[in-house]
């Protein structure tokens, strides 16, 4: 007999017998949850949506319970420190301990595995050089520019305010104020919240032209003339292709998507919100140059550079070749892993589309200086960048500035969840619900945004010293070490 036809028996016995000691001997006690079970599987028996719970009445719930709750089951019980992803459990500790000024001291020896195939270490020196005493900048802005900006060596990827909420983009700001980096508005536009504390932006203008749109979707050149001027922008990133969904363009949910952050970016409020996979103000190798150039003139001469994910690398050569020809090269090229992260992407696309981070900067430093533009572009690494190792081995590899999305959200009490696109982030970090954000407070949160920034800077410039180099221009891809 199956559990479908044992719960009709048993409904049809204890139906009667409850609504009775209900409803006419008013004896409620146990009653009122046999009757509250007796309408669950009463549902369940009659609906048609769900096999399980039809052929499992009020029981094939537990299955249901299970798997929502099975990510964290999985991280508190079944993850070591070592295996868990995107990042472990001891990387995530290291951001919390420096976003809270304590040691970061591991104890009895490392628990990776150093005899793994293709183990990369870095080659310490036998006479280790005086950390530097203070941190280099980086001067981005070519001869075009008028407004050059000198960047930290490290600072906040994009990330959307409506992907994050507006106390995470409160207190992401206000830390980058108290550090001296740049926080970059992703593609969701320029919001109060980015402006209130002052600290400096990098505008980003992605597909959809959120924020600075016509109806059709092309650039509104007016009000991204407004918001490119302000001076808290520094500069100016076209956003091409995202590394965790590159060709797919981005989504907002309906049940993020608030009248405050519709109003921003210029949609219709509470409707799911697309970004397309390419922005439809050039179709073009050329109108894209152009409309870098046009960014350019519009902006006042700020530095404008553009963010990609390298898919076919011929494509990328024809771009700068085209940049060359025209005479219009960016001021800076920001490189985006298929490691990256989003709140929302397709599996098939984070999983197997786009070229992984430490191939896609090797190939652009490479394909720069073979144009013998390398000197006049400065290329930004958005690829898992967490650490002052993950820095070295960027800077290593070609890069001249490292943007951390990730890391900073760490940074805020992310605990990794993975519901940033539910909207029920449990700590109010990746969601637009009130109550949860509560839960983050800016100004407490803005204290370990700035205390992980100078902490993993610092720790980066221990392992330059630590490796016997004395200036950053000299880390080639040779430091690393392969076994």
């Amino acid at each position: 007999m199956t559990t479908r036809n044992i719960f009709l028996i048993l409904a049809l016995i204890l139906t009667p017998l409850v609504v009775y000691n209900i409803f006419i001997q008013h004896n409620l006690n146990i009653n009122i949850i046999l009757f509250l079970l007796l309408v669950i599987g009463w549902y369940d028996y009659f609906q048609i949506r769900y096999s399980i719970l039809r052929d499992y009445p009020v029981i094939g719930h537990i299955r249901y319970i299970l798997r929502d709750i099975s990510p964290e089951l999985h991280q508190y019980f079944v993850e070591s420190n070592t295996n868990g992803t995107p990042f472990s459990k001891n990387i995530i500790n290291l951001v919390n301990k420096r976003a809270d000024d304590n040691e970061e001291f591991h104890p009895f020896g490392t628990e990776k595995d150093l005899y793994a195939k293709n183990y990369t270490y870095l080659g310490h020196a036998m006479f280790p050089v005086k950390k530097m005493e203070v941190t280099p900048r980086v001067v981005v802005g070519s001869t075009e520019c008028k407004q050059p900006y000198s960047a930290s060596l490290l600072n906040i990827s994009a990330m959307s305010f409506g992907a994050l909420s507006e106390n995470a983009i409160l207190a992401l700001n206000k830390g980058a104020f108290l550090g001296g980096f740049y926080h970059n508005t992703g593609e969701g536009s320029l919001s109060e919240a980015h402006q209130k504390h002052g600290g400096d932006i990098v505008l980003q203008i992605g597909t959809g032209n959120f924020g600075f749109r016509n109806e059709d979707g092309t650039l509104n050149e007016d009000a991204f003339k407004e918001k490119s001027n302000l001076a808290q922008v520094k500069m100016i990133e076209l956003k091409l292709s995202q590394g965790a969904k590159p060709g797919h363009g981005g989504v907002l949910p309906a049940k993020k998507n608030t009248q405050e952050i519709a109003k921003i970016r210029m949609v219709q409020a509470h409707t799911d919100v697309y970004s397309p996979p390419s922005n439809p103000s050039y179709n073009s190798y050329e109108s894209m140059v152009k409309f870098i150039g046009r960014l350019r003139e519009l902006s006042s001469c700020k530095p404008v550079g553009f963010k990609l994910s390298i898919g076919i690398k011929e494509d990328f050569i024809t771009l700068m070749k085209t940049s060359i020809d025209k005479g219009i090269l960016p001021d800076f090229i920001t490189v985006d892993a298929a490691e990256g992260g989003t709140g929302a992407a397709p599996i098939e696309y984070s999983n197997n589309i786009g070229l992984r981070g430490e191939e896609a900067l090797l190939f652009v430093n490479e394909t720069l200086s073979a144009l013998k533009i390398r000197d006049k572009i400065k290329i930004i690494y958005a690829g898992k960048i967490i650490s002052g190792v993950t820095m070295y081995k960027a800077f290593c590899r070609g890069a001249d500035i490292c943007n951390s999305a990730r890391g900073f959200m760490f940074s805020l009490g992310c605990i990794q969840a993975l519901k940033c696109h539910t909207n029920t982030c449990p700590t109010g970090v990746a969601t637009q619900n009130k109550e949860l954000q509560e839960g983050l407070v800016p100004k407490q949160k803005s204290k370990r945004v700035e205390a992980y920034h100078r902490n993993t800077v610092d720790s980066f410039l221990e392992i330059l010293a630590a490796t016997g180099v004395n200036d950053i221009k000299d880390l080639t891809l040779d430091k690393l070490k392969h076994v």
